[in-house]
């Protein structure tokens, strides 16, 4: 009696089948975490930067976001766009919505979930959507979007707003919410992580104006809330 080896026609059809089916299944959640960990890295990163960007500006002239006078003023020098052209690799900067951009920016504070900021004595949940937008895009393709005329005295008490998109008008171009229901300090973003992260700096400082880019800057990814 002759034996056989190898599979027949219908059992590789079987497994082909079977791998296709778990493959389905799996990849979506393989290149929605794939993405989230580019988009955090990228807020990270930029963060970073504009941090190093306006320490070495205020080690070389002397001044720092708290020292800005905003566009607005045309007999001064101290206005933001001239800060990252100065310390960071821009590559255009306009008020022209860039070709093939539509961005799902905040259109009022209510938008989003609002880290609070220090307003005097007390704190205020509040981010101010920049009113017109200027385009600043880096050389590694991310974007910072502000208002470079009202962008000036930005101070712990008063800070100024803006937003990065970490791969500039690549997509999805949408800002980073909380998951489901979580909101404040209990914000977790483990689904909704997107590209554009809202922010506000001052004196030295940048910071996530949300309590979403927060988790995503702390790795906040899954619910660590105590279970009842």
């Amino acid at each position: 009696m002759t034996k056989r080896f190898g599979f027949t026609l219908a059992e590789v059809l079987i497994t082909l089948g079977i791998i296709g089916v778990v493959a389905a299944m799996t990849m979506p959640t393989l290149i929605n975490q794939t993405r989230g960990a580019e988009f955090r890295a990228g807020f990270k990163k930029e963060l970073s930067v504009m941090a190093q960007a306006v320490a070495l500006n205020q080690a070389l002239d002397d001044w720092d976001f708290s020292g800005l006078k905003g566009s607005a003023d045309t007999t001064k020098t101290e206005i933001l766009s001239a800060l990252l052209s100065e310390h960071v690799n821009v590559i255009s900067s306009s008020t022209d919505v860039p070709a093939n951009y539509s961005p799902s920016l905040a259109t009022t504070d209510g938008d989003l979930d609002v880290i609070s900021t220090t307003d005097g004595e007390t704190k205020t949940s509040k981010f101010v959507v920049p009113a017109t937008k200027t385009y600043t895009t880096f050389n590694d393709g991310s974007m910072f979007i502000y208002d470079d005329g009202v962008a000036a005295n930005c101070t712990e008490s008063t800070p100024c707003y803006g937003y990065f998109d970490v791969n500039g008008t690549k997509g999805p171009n949408k800002v980073t919410t909380c998951d489901g229901t979580t909101s404040g300090d209990n914000c977790v973003v483990k689904d909704n992580i997107a590209d554009i992260f809202p922010v506000y700096f001052y004196d030295q400082i940048i910071l996530p104006a949300s309590y979403a880019g927060n988790a995503v800057l702390s790795d906040k990814t899954k619910d660590t809330t105590p279970s009842s």
